[in-house]
């Protein structure tokens, strides 16, 4: 349960798509002009994430990786198909946004008409793609972290755009300085954000025990102190044998 808590808030805050490894940016500049058309990508791109991710984890544990034919006979398992992870993850990704596509066309034609080219050409935005991409990096070691992965992403990319939308909104009736209005005030904001954003890393400090080195080094000191603390008893001692003596 804590490894899907941290995996959750660490794939939102920390590692966000934006504002940590900056994926996504040409719809995120886009598409960020008005709220209710970001929340509408925002959506799309969370259903995108969480159904691209683990099924692309399934194929690259079954399919892709070293070895993973092996459950069709021992002869497949020295296959190696991992040259193939860009096609398959981009065409898994190119289907979910196909019917991403139909169905808001269908029950949102106006949120259809207002995102334009960009609703199709999430199958080509590097955010999806580097959901799988650093699912597969990372060796998430199951499909419920996966799963969980790819909807957090796209939580924290939502976030992303819908901050900004909602700023951008805001600044449009504020006194920017002509040579910033437009695209160059939206990237210092988003430079700003992302600053605020990593600040976040301070609540996932891991567990609460010390690296191996420094458990050792306790041990040694504490052996130290112990037997320091021998030779001043056996020193008191001494003395005290030698005040009564006299």
């Amino acid at each position: 349960m804590l490894e899907h808590l941290e995996l959750f808030f660490r794939s939102i805050f920390v590692d966000n798509m934006v504002f940590a490894v900056f994926l996504g940016m040409c719809s995120y500049l886009a598409v960020s002009k008005k709220v209710s058309t970001a929340v509408g990508l925002g959506a799309a791109v969370i259903f995108v994430l969480g159904v691209t991710v683990p099924l692309n984890w399934l194929l690259d544990k079954y399919l892709l990786q070293d070895g993973a034919l092996v459950w069709l006979g021992p002869e497949y398992a020295d296959y190696d198909l991992s040259f193939l992870s860009f096609i398959l993850f981009i065409a898994t990704i190119a289907t979910m946004v196909q019917l991403v596509e139909i169905v808001v066309e269908k029950f949102s034609p106006s949120l259809y008409n207002s995102l334009g080219i960009f609703l199709p050409l999430i199958a080509v935005n590097c955010a999806i793609l580097g959901g799988s991409l650093f699912m597969q990096t990372r060796e998430i070691p199951n499909i419920g972290l996966a799963l969980n992965y790819g909807i957090s992403s796209g939580i924290g990319w939502f976030l992303a755009i819908l901050a900004i939308a909602a700023i951008r909104e805001k600044i449009r009736y504020s006194n920017v300085p002509a040579p910033l209005r437009g695209l160059g005030i939206t990237f210092i904001i988003t430079g700003l954000m992302g600053i605020g954003f990593q600040s976040f890393g301070g609540m996932l400090t891991g567990d609460n025990e010390p690296p191996e080195d420094t458990q050792n080094t306790t041990v040694e000191n504490q052996e130290e102190k112990e037997i320091k603390k021998e030779i001043e008893d056996k020193e008191k001692a001494i003395s005290y044998n030698e005040a009564i003596n006299k």
